[in-house]
């Protein structure tokens, strides 16, 4: 199989995968108790209120033709409109999103920038202290929950010391990029983001950066056990040389993989640390649609939070075919 029908196949089982988040997310609306039309009627409202309310939100029709319906609207890029925010539900979610792939890409570069490096040091001084310290490091990021550790940032660095935002996000990254060629000083915009971004991006990614530190670890042992790298040091090339460019980039697959997994999973897993944080993303939004019975903004938001895990996914098994070609003919 060529390069480019992997990648058309990995495409098409990504949007089966898709059109199944859409079913399951439709269906979600009327396995649970309660009606959409008890949040926009009054609560004096007549039946024959409650009947208009009904045909106007198209509740009156056939299941499968509120399916039809919903899907073909889908695709003209139309997920339907919030009557409880007056808002369509389209623009609610797709301002929200950038929020929570910003935090998410924030917590991949913590998360990837101790990892890595504290993996490789693992494996090379295996038994020894920094080895103890880095495994210790990872079974704490791995047992810790997120929302405790949250707190408890907050409570040290923010409400203790002072030194970062206890919630919300004063600044963006377009704001520090705006700041490169505006009026706004660089490193003062810059400073500003990372008040509000660390603690979020810590609590959030740790678990991730315990679990690639283990990976990375298991994968540098394995390689440095093999005949080239032997081949290699007989021949008298650098340590660095060896670690580096040849054992660490074959154990890069598999943790190629799992990032771009996780990455998925931290888009559409930080429902908690955003509630923690106040950030206001896609988790935030969700927690208010399901408080409010918001069912539009709440099938809105799970369907990108579905569909970005996919993309991420097949993105990934683009990359993984790319960096070792056998997987394609497997």
């Amino acid at each position: 199989m060529s390069f480019g029908r992997f990648v058309l196949k990995r495409s098409l089982q990504g949007l089966g995968v898709v059109w199944g988040v859409v079913t399951v997310v439709f269906a979600l609306r009327f396995v649970t108790p309660g009606s959409p039309i008890n949040a926009v009627a009054p609560l004096d409202a007549s039946p024959e209120t409650r009947q208009a309310i009904a045909t106007e939100l198209g509740l009156d029709q056939p299941l499968y033709i509120q399916y039809g319906q919903y899907l073909f609207k889908l695709l003209q890029g139309d997920m339907g409109f919030s009557y409880i925010r007056g808002q369509e539900v389209v623009g609610l979610v797709f301002g929200r999103l950038p929020a929570t792939v910003e935090l998410a890409l924030a917590a991949s570069i913590v998360a990837i920038a101790l990892s890595i490096p504290l993996g490789v040091l693992s494996a090379t001084r295996r038994n020894e202290p920094i080895d103890y310290g880095a495994t210790l490091l990872s079974l704490g990021g791995i047992s810790t929950p997120n929302f405790w550790l949250g707190i408890m940032l907050i409570l040290v660095f923010a409400v203790e010391f002072n030194v970062f935002n206890t919630s919300g996000r004063g600044v963006d990254v377009g704001d520090v990029a705006l700041s490169l060629v505006g009026s706004e000083p660089f490193f003062g915009t810059l400073l500003a983001w990372l008040a509000y971004i660390t603690l979020p991006a810590i609590a959030l990614g740790t678990y991730f950066m315990a679990l690639i530190t283990r990976l990375t670890r298991s994968g540098m042992l394995d390689e440095l056990s093999k005949g080239y790298v032997q081949a290699a040091r007989a021949k008298g090339l650098p340590q660095t040389l060896i670690r580096y460019k040849h054992a660490l980039r074959n154990t890069l697959i598999p943790v190629i993989t799992v990032l771009g997994l996780q990455l998925g999973t931290l888009i559409g897993g930080a429902v908690i640390t955003e509630a923690v944080f106040s950030w206001p993303g896609l988790g935030t939004l969700v927690i208010e649609s399901i408080n409010r019975r918001d069912w539009p903004v709440l099938q809105g938001s799970l369907i990108v939070i579905g569909t970005s895990f996919v993309l991420v996914n097949v993105l990934v098994d683009t990359v993984y075919a790319y960096l070792d070609p056998q997987v394609v003919n497997d």
